[in-house]
């Protein structure tokens, strides 16, 4: 089993390597990047049913770093079979569906190699035994998410988008940095088990958990480090298929599963994952609702998603573990790659991504309209979708929390996942009604007068709202292929993944485990959300998010100005660090430079006061020598 874990993280880092040497030969690229994350997919699966217990894997020895034990070890147990698998498993749908996509772009080559990269950036992350090699795996898929994002480096929205995200889950690394050294201090060693089960400062603890937590916060998106995520949608849907799905945003959930039973011990650190997750779920889903955009209105739905996987870290009793939020983010992975690989197809068909565009374009496209329907359906938590289960999993694992001694954390994370219940299943059923409603029925206008509208609201939407810029030329200027075979395969076994991937929790302890009272209520606030909707759309004719008021709308789908502030803190840390500069400049150094300045005065001083021609006296004595030394001579013989 040992040499299946190796290899897991070895052959995507391979195939990067490989697919940057070929990457100009495009066919080349393209088999190496498919059949390595099919063999991957492969040796996941193996891991993941092989009957094994908790392996400690060696790997390249210890860092001779003092009294500080750095094993640098790989961990197999079975969560970290079936995530692995999982992770596969959706980039390599990934890596098909985008030698399709990409089919027309000079730099695929270099894109493929680059998801390469950052699956073995995730696999890394998900099979550490050492908190080093979390760290490793983290910061790579940092830097790759910064090179998918910025992919279509000619646009400036693109390379904004990418510097935006860097910048921001850098800022917040340093809490992880900053927890990974504390927890690694407190017991003088990175190897997950010693960390675990060592006893030691419990300052130290707080610390490093509460780093830990920022860390995630940045990644995962949680507020205020959440802008970033809906601009990612500048790079190419397959990209935000990856960074959304089973990998980034999600990897935040594995780290603080893997520590958990340290965070069932810490109200400090839990309680701020609370409060964190429990805002950014009801807000994500609330800004969601307004979205103009498809994909930026999957962005903000990850942001609620990955919030709801947290929060059953957050709120869970001790005795029942991680399972809730790993079960979320399993299924989570499969229908949101879903919903994110659809809509790059739709965009496809439509050349556009504004939802204006996308009007009723889902009722002819036949797999294409049932895929989507059921990712958007498990995304409301529609059952028996994995949705459901998954997410009244969470439900059921907060309710237990909250009765069983959780506090104010537990009850709070209670009422944010009601609210985002109902949040969710609203917006999933505006986007079906309007993606699967046809555009002569608007409005009740007869055909010919609602086209017109329809095509000024086009025009409008998808020149000032579109998240897919880069696509819509490719689009116009020189079309696209049918969607091939495999590509249109991927989307299908997507789809049916999120039927029948509940089977895949089966394994997982606590990955299963839905209460008859919350699941109940859960439907029934699903089913209320979505026929109001419908109500109030009247049947999908017009759209429910034009009943929220302009004053409040327009500033929702541009994230109410929290761009805006990162501006204004990295002008003001700018300007911060040019007062430094100038302090430094002309304070701290004035000293030195004063001294300095000083001896150059005196030495010029000296100069000029010294004359230039030798005096009598020194010539008298210099011929002097000269004699005595011409005597001595003499003499001598």
């Amino acid at each position: 089993m040992s040499w299946v874990v190796r290899m897991l993280v070895v052959l995507p880092a391979l195939a990067a390597a490989i697919g940057l040497l070929v990457g100009r030969r495009r066919a080349l690229a393209a088999g190496v990047a498919v059949a390595t994350s099919a063999s991957v997919a492969v040796l996941g699966l193996i891991q993941w049913v092989a009957p094994s217990g908790t392996d400690d894997i060696d790997t390249l020895g210890r860092l001779p770093l003092g009294d500080l034990s750095v094993p640098l070890h790989l961990w197999s147990d079975p969560t970290s079979g079936l995530v692995s698998f999982v992770v596969a498993l959706v980039v390599l749908g990934i890596q098909v569906f985008t030698a399709w996509y990409l089919r027309d772009d000079h730099r695929y080559g270099r894109f493929a190699a680059t998801v390469s990269l950052f699956a073995a950036g995730m696999l890394l992350l998900v099979q550490a035994g050492d908190l080093v090699l979390v760290l490793v795996g983290w910061e790579i898929m940092g830097w790759c998410s910064w090179l998918l994002i910025g992919h279509d480096s000619e646009r400036p929205a693109a390379r904004r988008a990418a510097y935006k995200a860097f910048l921001v889950t850098r800022v917040a690394d340093i809490g992880m940095v900053v927890g990974i050294v504390a927890l690694s201090v407190r017991v003088r060693s990175t190897d997950l088990l010693a960390v675990l089960t060592a006893t030691g400062d419990r300052t130290l603890l707080t610390v490093g958990l509460v780093g830990v937590v920022i860390g995630v916060a940045g990644k995962s998106g949680l507020v205020p480090f959440h802008d970033w995520l809906p601009d990612a949608m500048e790079g190419p849907t397959p990209a935000s298929a990856l960074i959304h799905a089973a990998t980034m945003v999600a990897a935040g959930t594995y780290v603080i599963a893997r520590l958990f039973p340290l965070y069932a011990e810490n109200d400090a650190a839990r309680t701020l994952l609370a409060i964190l997750a429990a805002v950014t779920m009801v807000y994500a889903a609330l800004v969601a609702l307004a979205q103009t955009d498809l994909k930026r209105m999957l962005a903000y739905s990850t942001l609620s998603q990955i919030a709801i996987m947290l929060s059953a870290l957050a709120a869970a009793p001790a005795e029942l573990g991680p399972g809730a939020g790993i079960s979320h983010l399993i299924g989570h992975a499969f229908f949101k790659a879903l919903l994110f690989l659809g809509a790059g197809w739709l965009s496809v068909l439509a050349g556009a991504t504004a939802l204006a565009a996308l009007r009723g374009r889902l009722r002819p496209t036949g797999a294409l309209r049932w895929s989507m329907g059921l990712g958007l359906a498990a995304l409301a938590g529609v059952p028996p979708l994995i949705g459901f289960f998954t997410k009244d999993t969470v439900i059921d694992a907060a309710l237990e929390g909250a009765t069983s001694g959780g506090g104010f954390r537990a009850w709070l994370v209670v009422v944010a996942l009601f609210v985002t219940v109902v949040l969710t299943a609203a917006y999933c059923t505006r986007a079906w009604l309007l993606l699967d409603t046809p555009v002569a029925a608007t409005g009740g206008l007869p055909t010919s007068v609602a086209a017109v509208v329809a095509e000024e609201d086009v025009a409008v939407v998808t020149t000032a709202d579109t998240a897919d810029d880069a696509e819509i030329e490719r689009v116009h200027a020189h079309g696209h292929a049918a969607i091939t075979l495999p590509a249109a395969l991927v989307v299908s076994v997507l789809a049916a993944l999120t039927v029948v991937g509940t089977l895949f929790l089966t394994s997982l302890r606590g990955g299963l485990h839905v209460g008859l009272l919350s699941a109940l209520l859960s439907v029934l606030l699903v089913a209320g959300a979505a026929y109001a909707v419908w109500s109030l759309s009247d049947r999908g004719r017009v759209d429910v998010a034009d009943l929220i008021p302009d004053h409040v709308r327009e500033p929702a789908v541009r994230g109410f100005g929290v761009d805006t502030a990162y501006v204004g803190v990295g002008r003001a840390v700018t300007a911060v660090a040019r007062l430094v500069v100038a302090l430094d400049r002309d304070v701290v150094d004035a000293y030195p430079r004063a001294t300095a300045v000083v001896a150059r005065a005196a030495g010029r001083a000296g100069e000029r006061s010294h004359r230039g021609v030798p005096s009598l006296s020194l010539l008298s004595l210099l011929a002097g020598v000269v004699l005595v030394a011409i005597l001595g001579v003499t003499a001598w013989r």
